[in-house]
């Protein structure tokens, strides 16, 4: 829908089936359309777009993906992206163009599942905007407006990638990427940048208090904050890194105990889960959205990262850690989780999943929420049960082809017997 003559797929269809002579006419006719014809052709098909029935596609046991894509650029409210008043826009154009919707924190929230999103506009700002769905797999609609994040100390040039925690404090936090340009770059360099945990918290989702920035060592690109307390204090999983571009320079998934998050100031960070060589967290890896407690262990949603062909290749993957102790790795199966496929693989930044949020309902099933190739947001589905299942029954990787042959043998031995 997001495009200069405005010809719905059905349209063109039907153009095909005429003679030259009377589909030229009906092109014209639908390109000089009335200023009120076009916005109700928009709304029409914004309608559609927006409560598209989403059905599940039967997958590998773990989990269901969906066939629709959940949230996209052309989601967005028309009255966010057209101004609707003849006299100022009488061709009806696009004022606010918006690009994408993607790397959504969620959170269940007075019975609706409910996201926020990285919208990006076509002048390549990120913000961040509520949308909810009466059942989390379809009919997300955005709130009304996007969220007003108050500024801390110098203005950000760009936000994104929020992680939603409703801690046991009563507060609901927002985590997430605050990017300003390095003020110590040379003379011409537009690429270098500073980053750190820009840090928020509401009890509405409308109405945002900022706290002050993350004090770390390094940059903090990446930062999760767990549920609970533990030993009396705020944890966080981190990303330990110096720097955008050289993005191996980090250890691996960090956790770190902070004393305030009016003032959150990492002192020490231990790694929790590292990074290997010839894996799919070889070059990084961070964690997705706060884990979800289980009667076994914290489940955890997770980003390795490998480089290859095409660039850096996200990819997602499970681990486990203990109740009594969240830093200790009860289980860690081999391999990705969910990698791009299908159209997903396409987009601004190819070869991309990425996950910041997920929903844990009472009942045991998880709504996963992830994104592909910076573009787009889609659902997948399983239970707390399978994925413990997953987690505690798939073996580890042992780190060479040898022990992988032999974890496939010890399976298809057991099979034929």
């Amino acid at each position: 829908m997001n495009c200069q003559i405005c010809i719905c797929q059905t349209q063109v269809d039907d153009l095909i089936l005429y003679t030259p002579k009377k589909a030229l006419t009906l092109l014209i006719n639908f390109i000089i359309m009335t200023f009120e014809k076009r916005l109700e052709w928009l709304k029409a098909e914004h309608e559609a777009l927006i409560t598209r029935k989403n059905e599940a596609i039967e997958g590998n046991g773990v989990y269901e993906r969906y066939r629709f894509p959940i949230l996209t650029g052309d989601h967005a409210p028309l009255f966010w992206r057209y101004d609707m008043n003849k006299e100022t826009n009488p061709y009806l154009m696009e004022r606010f163009g918006i690009h994408a919707a993607f790397n959504s924190g969620a959170i269940k929230w007075n019975g609706k599942y409910v996201l926020v999103v990285r919208v990006e506009g076509a002048d390549r700002k990120s913000f961040f905007a509520v949308a909810e769905s009466p059942n989390g797999v379809d009919n997300f609609r955005f709130w009304d407006r996007p969220i007003t994040m108050p500024e801390y100390g110098e203005p950000a040039t760009n936000v994104y990638d929020m992680r939603l925690t409703a801690h046991e404090d009563g507060w609901i936090y927002g985590i997430f990427c605050v990017e300003r340009k390095d003020p110590d770059a040379p003379a011409g360099d537009l690429s270098s940048a500073v980053a750190a945990a820009g840090i928020a918290r509401t009890k509405d989702l409308v109405n945002w208090e900022r706290l002050p920035d993350l004090e770390s060592k390094s940059q903090q690109r990446n930062v999760v904050l767990h549920p609970e307390f533990v030993d009396g204090k705020y944890a966080l999983y981190t990303r330990p890194q110096d720097g955008f571009i050289d993005a191996g320079s980090g250890g691996g998934i960090g956790w770190a105990l902070v004393d305030s998050m009016e003032h959150a100031v990492v002192t020490e960070e231990k790694i929790i889960n590292q990074r290997f060589y010839h894996t799919i967290k070889e070059v990084k890896n961070g964690e997705g959205p706060h884990p979800i407690k289980t009667d076994k262990g914290w489940l955890h949603l997770a980003h390795g990262v490998r480089g290859c062909a095409s660039g850096l290749r996200y990819v997602l993957y499970m681990y486990m850690t203990s109740l009594e102790d969240p830093t200790k790795v009860i289980a860690d199966p081999a391999g990705f989780f969910m990698v791009p496929e299908g159209e997903e693989y396409i987009g601004d930044v190819m070869n991309v999943l990425f996950s910041n949020g997920w929903i844990a309902d009472e009942d045991g099933k998880v709504f996963i929420y992830y994104a592909s190739s910076d573009t787009r947001m889609h659902v997948a589905t399983s239970t707390v049960d399978r994925l413990v299942d997953y987690c505690m029954n798939t073996e580890p990787d042992a780190l060479t082809t040898g022990e992988s042959v032999k974890r496939l043998n010890r399976l298809i031995d057991k099979n034929l017997k």
